[in-house]
C-alpha cells in the first residue's frame, strides 16, 4: 500500500513491488504523523537583539524542543521553518504546559553569557499565577525543600528528609474569593518549584492537571506535605497497596512531607500518578468520532483552551544591564493594575 501511494522511493524515484533494491541505494519512506493539538495562539518575538539574543513568547501547550509525538509543533520548529531562525541556543527551557518569556542564543557565545549569568544568580525571574482559593495577603515566603521522586512523569514533591533547598515568594495581586492571581519570585530554579511550593502552601494553580488533582494527591491536594493514605504507607504496606487489597492493612504512617528510608512511602504515589495519565490518555484516545482519512487512527479530540495551558506564566526576565517582559495572558488581567511595574 505504501508503494502504490508513492510514499516508498529509492534515489528519490517512485517504486513498484518489483523494484530490486542494489548496493548503496537510498531508501526513503515517508511516513505518516499525528501531533497531538496545541493553541493556535502564534509565537510571539518580543525582540531581537544585535549581540544575538531572541527573546520570545511560548504559548502554553506548545514545548521547547521537539519530542515524543511533537515535532513540528515545538517552539524550536517554529522559529526554524515559519520565521526562518537556523541556529538556535535555547538558555531557558519552560514546561509545555507554561507560557511566557524564553531566552534563546543566536549563537553560543551569547547563550553562554546568559547561562553564566543564571548559574551566578543574576538573573531574576517574575511569574504571575492563577490559584484556587484566597491567598493571604502580603508577602509570603514557601522555603520547603523539593524532591524529584519519578523523573519519568516529572513528579516531584515537599520532602523535608531528602529534598534540595527550594525558596520561593508570593504576593498576592488579586482574588475574586474563590481564585487568586499571585506574583511568584523563585529565588532557586528547582524542576516544578513554583507548582510544588503552591501545592505545599494549599493554593494550586488552579487548572494544573498535576498538582491539582485529587484522584491523584487526595481531597487535600498535598496541602502542607500530607499524601493520601496509600502513599503513606511504609515499606510493608506498599505491596498490598498496589494490589488493591479490599482488606484493611496496617498502615505504617509517615509525618506528613517526608520520605521513609530509599522513598518506599512515595511508590504508591507514584503508582496512583501511572494508573491516572494511562487512564487520560485511553479517553484522550476514545473520544471524538473523528478519523484520519490517511491512516484511520481516531483523531485527537480538540481540547478546551484552559486543557491546553496552565495558568502558570513568565511574565518577567532581569539581568545586568537588561530586562524584558510580556503582556498578561487574558487568565490574568484582572490583575494588571497591582504587578510591580520594577524590578525587586
Amino acid at each position: 500500500k505504501a508503494i502504490k501511494d508513492g510514499l516508498i522511493e529509492i534515489n528519490e524515484k517512485r517504486v513498484t513491488p518489483d523494484t530490486v533494491i542494489c548496493n548503496s541505494d537510498l531508501v526513503t519512506h515517508k511516513i505518516h504523523r499525528h501531533e497531538p493539538p496545541v493553541t493556535t495562539q502564534e509565537l510571539g518575538i518580543v525582540r531581537e537583539t544585535e549581540e544575538g539574543m531572541l527573546v520570545v513568547d511560548k504559548p502554553g501547550s506548545i514545548p521547547v524542543h521537539p519530542s515524543g509525538r511533537y515535532n513540528y509543533n515545538s517552539v524550536i520548529k517554529i522559529l526554524e521553518l515559519k520565521h526562518g531562525y537556523s541556529k538556535l541556543f535555547p538558555v531557558n527551557r519552560l514546561d509545555r504546559l507554561t507560557s511566557g518569556l524564553m531566552l534563546i542564543g543566536l549563537n553560543a557565545d551569547m547563550a553562554r553569557v546568559v547561562e553564566r549569568q543564571m548559574v551566578e544568580h543574576r538573573i531574576q525571574k517574575e511569574y504571575i499565577c492563577k490559584v484556587k482559593g484566597e491567598f493571604p495577603e502580603g508577602k509570603i515566603v514557601c522555603d520547603q525543600p523539593i524532591r524529584v521522586i519519578a523523573h519519568k512523569l516529572s513528579l516531584n514533591c515537599v520532602d523535608k528528609s531528602e529534598g534540595k533547598p527550594s525558596l520561593t515568594e508570593f504576593e498576592r495581586l488579586y482574588t475574586d474569593g474563590s481564585h487568586s492571581i499571585v506574583y511568584c519570585k523563585p529565588k532557586t530554579g528547582r524542576t516544578h518549584q513554583i507548582r510544588v511550593h503552591l501545592q505545599y502552601l494549599g493554593y494550586p494553580i488552579a487548572n494544573d492537571p498535576l498538582y491539582c488533582n485529587t484522584e491523584v494527591w487526595g481531597d487535600h491536594m498535598g496541602k502542607q506535605g500530607e499524601l493520601p493514605a496509600d502513599a503513606q504507607l511504609g515499606e510493608q504496606g506498599v505491596e498490598q497497596a498496589d494490589e488493591k487489597a479490599g482488606e484493611e492493612t496496617d498502615k505504617q504512617t509517615v509525618p506528613s512531607g517526608l520520605s521513609v528510608a530509599n522513598g518506599e512511602a512515595w511508590i504508591p504515589l507514584v503508582r496512583r500518578m501511572e494508573r491516572w495519565k494511562d487512564l487520560q490518555e485511553e479517553i484522550e484516545r476514545g473520544e471524538g468520532d473523528r478519523v484520519c482519512d490517511k491512516c484511520s487512527i481516531p483523531a485527537y479530540p480538540d481540547p478546551r483552551p484552559d486543557q491546553l495551558c496552565i495558568w502558570l506564566h513568565a511574565w518577567r526576565y532581569s539581568g545586568p544591564g537588561w530586562e524584558y517582559e510580556t503582556e498578561l495572558p487574558g487568565w490574568a488581567k484582572e490583575a494588571a493594575k497591582n504587578v510591580p511595574r520594577e524590578s525587586k
